[in-house]
């Protein structure tokens, strides 16, 4: 299975692709692009109206087993310009886990349903048809 990393050309970003960015060292010696940086590429591109999850994005950036540092990007992308809609990533089950990262708590939630999404008992209702797979989508 290829991952984001490696993905056909059509579908890659406007500028340097995510691999040029993990080759790429700045003067400093420091690699351009963290694994923070690389979550918040794949998040940006998750359509209004649909959502995704922590483990699908550690998926499709090769790292399936990450998806909890992707949850950590997640509660650190509040400050990260371009915006990063963190509002769209939930757990594997629809739940909104993250929603405690959000100021106030209930600001994920009404983004959501903004998006045409409805939520019940801080769950997505119809998950899986509103679901969006990085990893089919970009690879």
């Amino acid at each position: 299975m290829r991952n984001f990393i490696d993905m056909p050309t059509q579908k890659k970003a406007a500028g340097k692709t995510v691999k040029d960015k993990l080759n790429s060292v700045t003067p400093s010696g420091k690699k351009e692009a963290s694994f923070f940086e690389l979550v918040y590429d794949v998040v940006r591109r998750v359509p209004k109206g649909k959502v995704t999850s922590y483990g699908a994005v550690a998926a499709c950036l090769g790292t399936k087993l990450s998806a909890r540092m992707v949850g950590w990007a997640m509660n650190g992308s509040a400050k990260v310009t371009p915006k990063v809609p963190a509002h769209r990533v939930l757990n594997r089950n629809g739940f909104l886990t993250g929603k405690a990262h959000f100021n106030p708590p209930s600001k994920m939630e009404a983004l959501l349903k903004k998006e045409g999404i409805k939520v019940k008992n801080d769950q997505v209702v119809d998950f899986e048809k509103h679901f969006w797979d990085p990893a089919k989508e970009l690879l």
